[in-house]
């Protein structure tokens, strides 16, 4: 028997044709919500998922009952419920790696973006407002010789922080994170407790998971310990903060600037004040969206689905106790 795949984001046509070899392919790249028919009546035949960003809950699992493997063109996988997968015997595929170059990238494009004010400058011109040479009331800060404080040095993090160090000769601090003397020789990167870190870091810069114990990680104490003229960069996911917490601090003072790419909704609402604020850099949760990248998750998604069904270990298993069983 063939087995069916479902595809609900947009892969290239080699990809898709190399799909096509082994499975038989219901292919719906515009799929926006769980509810569409076409959708359901191709979940109810799949042995595969190949997507991203549509919540997956058992709910949904009770009407694929087929299912064998999901991979998900991402490395985040808080929008699958990783127990009941594992419990079912369903596989879960991730796409890490291939999107840490390009993710730190981003994360000190918001660095540098947010501490030099260069978003809030540039619209000063759009607007024809430069008249004359700013004065210090629109001076931004440096970026070289400050300290960076990492919360969460996982590959993306150690990436970020490199480039600090070795790029801008930043001081590195890391925290929420297991030691690593590796960047400790490589870049000189120190360890520090939480609140140490935000007492001393010049630039935090979040990169971990969304979990349980990191799910409004940052609030108003947070916010309050770091120091004055500090910049905020979130590049790990939304819910990570307290964002009506953050909106406050931003406002009255308490945080000086905030760099993000994530929302604790998205798309961020029309009423958000923070695309507003002038002390904010907010970016549509562009991380790795380059051609370059999202092809290359796009090519890992179908790696790891064309070898889970066949019966082979896959790249990048998340649940592999799944395997084992």
């Amino acid at each position: 028997m063939t087995k069916r795949i479902l595809v609900f984001r947009q892969i290239s046509d080699e990809q898709l044709s190399a799909l096509k070899q082994d499975f038989s392919v219901d292919y719906l790249p515009d799929t926006a919500s769980v509810e569409d028919p076409a959708f359901l009546d191709a979940l109810a035949h799949a042995h595969g998922l190949v997507g991203s960003s549509l919540a997956i809950t058992p709910a949904l699992l009770d009407r694929a009952p087929h299912l064998e493997t999901i991979a998900s063109i991402s490395v985040g996988y808080d929008n699958y419920p990783v127990d009941e997968l594992t419990r079912r015997g369903i596989l879960l595929c991730n796409t890490p790696d291939v999107l840490t170059e390009t993710t730190a990238d981003t994360g000190f494009l918001l660095i540098m973006c947010t501490a030099r004010r260069a978003i809030e400058l540039a619209q000063l011109i759009k607007e024809g407002n430069w008249t004359e040479s700013i004065g210090s009331d629109l001076y931004g800060s440096d970026v070289h010789g400050k300290t960076l404080g990492m919360v969460g040095m996982g590959r993306i993090g150690a990436a970020v922080a490199r480039r600090g160090a070795l790029g801008f000769g930043m001081k590195i601090l890391y925290t929420k994170a297991s030691p690593k003397p590796e960047l400790e020789r490589e870049f000189g990167a120190k360890r520090r407790e939480f609140d140490q870190l935000l007492a001393e870091a010049d630039i935090v810069c979040v990169t971990v998971p969304l979990s349980a114990e990191t799910e409004k990680l940052f609030g108003a104490r947070e916010f309050a310990q770091m120091k004055p003229g500090a910049c905020f960069i979130n590049i790990a996911r939304g819910k990570v903060v307290d964002e009506a917490a953050m909106i406050e601090a931003l406002g009255d003072g308490t945080l000086h600037a905030a760099g993000l790419d994530v929302f604790e909704h998205e798309p961020l609402a029309a009423d958000s004040p923070l695309p507003q604020m002038n002390n904010v850099v907010a970016l549509p949760h562009i991380g790795s969206a380059t051609h370059e990248t999202r092809t290359a998750m796009a090519q890992r998604a179908v790696d790891n689905i064309r070898l889970a069904l066949r019966g082979e270990r896959p790249i990048s298993p998340v649940n592999e106790e799944v395997l084992k069983g």
